[in-house]
């Protein structure tokens, strides 16, 4: 099993900010893991040190306000532009030029805006249950769970708390599997109790973008005016085209339909299309399936 250090880098509005890093070949491509909205590295856990293994580098980034990242000061701050930003900085900190990335969820849109950003940045990418459309139902959830402050007694508590409200995510998951994935999402915290290893105020810029978007409908009907569009992110996903790229995608997600998903491997002219069944979002990437998916791509990668 690979080994890993624990660094640090500064951002540009002076928080230290958490990495994993696994060593490697500095002359292979390294691979960068982006972890979703409410995780952090630990997610990345049982599938860094696989990849180490082969020699390769893995860096696994706490985005701010995650893991043993610094909460942000201001939560306005908690957004893909400024998270693109950060980790721009890291990337200078380790002297990367070009990298390979496997992104989840948010991470995974975070991949597709540092193609966009700087064309030849991405060297091959794995998008992890994300795509340039999300369902709106997926979209509700998470705004309704994202910074509810839950908090457990035990880590035993935390894994069945985790079965009841996401087991349909995961149906087969055994309790050896809740509390492993409880064990990546929370931390023991300073008042003894065990709870969710993020920032709670990272839901602050997703209300606020709620509200704005209601305001727009509400003056919209009021003027008798269509509603404002939505966010387009295929010009960011058109990004990778240049690279090849794994789509993995849970079967029964709320968030990547599996017509996007589809549409995804259509439009991109080297794309790998995973589907697991009976798996939610997001898959843990430690699926066999998707396993050997990501095996195959750096395997085309040096």
């Amino acid at each position: 099993m690979a080994t890993f250090e624990i660094r640090s880098w500064a951002s540009t509005d002076g928080l230290r900010l958490a990495y994993r890093a696994y060593p490697g070949d500095a002359a292979r491509l390294p691979v960068i893991c982006l972890p979703g909205l409410t995780r952090n590295g630990r997610d990345f856990e049982d599938l860094a040190p696989h990849i180490a293994a082969s020699g390769r580098r893995v860096l696994c980034p706490d985005l701010r306000g995650r893991g043993e990242s610094d909460y942000a000061r201001d939560p306005m701050t908690y957004q893909p532009p400024v998270y693109a930003q950060d980790l721009a900085g890291l990337l200078a900190a380790e002297k990367i030029t070009r990298f390979i990335a496997i992104g989840t969820s948010l991470g995974g849109i975070l991949t597709m805006a540092l193609a966009a950003g700087q064309p030849g940045l991405v060297a091959g990418a794995v998008l992890n249950d994300i795509g340039p459309a999300i369902d709106p139902a997926g979209l509700a959830r998470i705004t309704d769970y994202v910074g509810q402050g839950r908090s457990y007694l035990t880590w035993m508590h935390a894994a069945r708390g985790l079965r009841e409200t996401m087991g349909d995510i995961y149906p087969d998951f055994s309790i050896e599997d809740w509390l492993r994935l409880a064990k990546r999402l929370m931390a023991l915290g300073t008042g003894g109790r065990i709870a969710f290893d993020y920032d709670m105020k990272i839901a602050a810029p997703i209300e606020a973008a709620e509200q704005a978007r209601d305001d727009a409908a509400a003056k919209a009907r009021a003027e008798g005016s269509a509603p404002p569009p939505e966010a387009d992110l295929w010009p960011l996903f058109a990004a990778l085209t240049p690279v090849p790229l794994v789509v993995v995608h849970g079967a029964t997600s709320d968030i990547l339909s599996a017509d996007t998903a589809a549409a995804m491997a259509q439009r991109h002219p080297d794309c790998t299309l995973v589907t697991l069944p009976r798996v939610g979002h997001a898959p843990t990437l430690d699926e066999p399936e998707a396993r050997a998916a990501i095996d195959a791509l750096l395997a085309r990668l040096d």
